[in-house]
């Protein structure tokens, strides 16, 4: 049987703060460099207060600032985001209330790469969440 989504976000990986080894996606070598578990992405976003959205580059500053970083891995941090999110999804369809949920649409808008990677229910749950919150589908200045 496949592993779950929940089961990705709690395997128990730890955080880690390195030096970047080499210029990678958007990153210089030798900057130091948050890589995420996906608890840690979790925890983060699970602070967020009802109706403020952060965007993905947000998201990845002030994760990195919390850490003592300069940068959050942008590669990692695209996976554990949607183990995140899949996990959200995964637990919203096993009955829990969106209270109880992590709010992972507070950072997928409609620019956001990972909630296209989403099934299309996920998506609009997503999408209903953000309105229920009054936030905007797009970041402002957004295409």
């Amino acid at each position: 049987m496949p592993t779950s989504w929940t089961d990705k976000l709690r395997n128990g990986r730890r955080h880690q703060v390195k030096p970047v080894p080499i210029d990678i996606a958007g990153m210089k070598a030798g900057q130091v460099m948050l890589v995420p578990s996906p608890q840690l992405v979790d925890a983060f976003i699970r602070r967020l207060p009802e109706g403020h959205a952060m965007t993905l580059p947000e998201l990845r500053q002030a994760m990195a600032r919390r850490h003592r970083a300069e940068v959050t891995c942008p590669i990692t941090m695209g996976f554990h985001l949607r183990i995140v999110a899949e996990a959200a999804w995964e637990m919203h369809n096993a009955g829990a209330k969106p209270a109880d949920l992590t709010p992972v649409w507070r950072v997928l808008d409609d620019a956001s790469p990972t909630l296209k990677k989403l099934p299309a229910p996920a998506v609009a749950f997503m999408r209903a969440r953000r309105r229920a919150e009054g936030l905007p589908a797009r970041p402002s200045g957004a295409l």
